[in-house]
């Protein structure tokens, strides 16, 4: 669970208001959009943001019925280049607070983690420690696919992609989130049908961390510009792993860099020390 615990973190290491008589739902050429059509609509436009900020929750039940939680923010950059900067403040496992949580900036298949448990285990002065995703997953025989699938479960536009799988999308009322007006949209999805939703650099891993789960239940809070400020998603049956996840979109397009720690603050993690230890 703890290495799920930080594979998750690797994602993870995959929003205007209105006033008056005005509705948050999008709307074209005054045609009201249906549920699916501004599900679509977002999809389209979260393509297009280049950065986001959101705050994050994640529970986890494994098949012994072991539980997990992480809980903090996350930065994201889709250009230049995408990358991610996570920082979980909370995180547990089979009951236990994790002391100090866990930062981490995940640039590729290059993860920087600064984790006070990890820099005990190693020794050393160094606050971050470098992980080669690949090198690592090797040694301790870990999928990495599946690895980065379940953190790739944190991005917003895969996420959403996933999302126009469903049939049954409805919307269920209006509500503020963060002092937006926002519709309320609520539905299922098969996962073997959302997979296909997603470009192929993507579906291996999101192939590899969904194994075992059918179909996800889901709603999304869209703004009156099409874009998701909130989000939550259940798997409703999953033979090797349960999970719901919640995430709060703060802001979009904002200015944003996410870079590698400086140089003098990193040591490599020794090949002695496989990922999963």
């Amino acid at each position: 669970m703890r290495r799920f615990l930080v594979a998750a973190g690797v994602a993870v290491t995959i929003t205007a208001a209105g006033c008056g008589s005005t509705t948050a739902t999008p709307s074209l050429d005054k045609h009201e959009l249906t549920a699916a059509e501004v599900l679509q609509q977002t999809a389209q436009k979260t393509d297009k943001v280049t950065s986001y900020a959101a705050d994050i929750v994640m529970n986890m039940t494994g098949p012994n019925g072991e539980t997990g939680n992480i809980e903090g923010t996350m930065r994201a950059q889709t250009a230049p280049k995408v990358a991610f900067d996570m920082t979980f403040d909370k995180m547990s496992s089979a009951g236990q607070d994790i002391p100090g949580g866990m930062r981490m900036i995940l640039d590729g298949r290059v993860a920087y983690m600064k984790m006070d448990m990890l820099k005990a285990l190693m020794g050393g002065d160094k606050a971050w420690i470098k992980i080669d995703l690949a090198k690592a997953g090797a040694q301790a025989g870990v999928d990495m696919d599946q690895l980065l699938g379940q953190a790739n479960q944190m991005d917003m536009r895969n996420n959403i992609k996933m999302l126009t799988a469903s049939k049954d999308i409805k919307s269920v009322g209006s509500e503020k989130v963060g002092g937006v007006d926002t519709t309320h949209f609520a539905g299922t999805y098969p996962v073997t049908e959302a997979l296909k939703q997603l470009p192929a650099d993507s579906r291996k891993q999101a192939e590899a961390a969904m194994t075992g789960m059918k179909d996800m239940k889901f709603d999304v809070w869209i703004d009156g510009e099409g874009l998701p400020r909130k989000m939550a998603v259940k798997a409703e049956q999953a033979k090797t792993m349960a999970m719901d996840m919640t995430i709060l979109f703060k802001s979009f397009n904002e200015k944003l860099t996410i870079k590698a720690p400086p140089a003098s603050q990193v040591a490599e993690m020794p090949t002695n020390e496989p990922l999963g230890s």
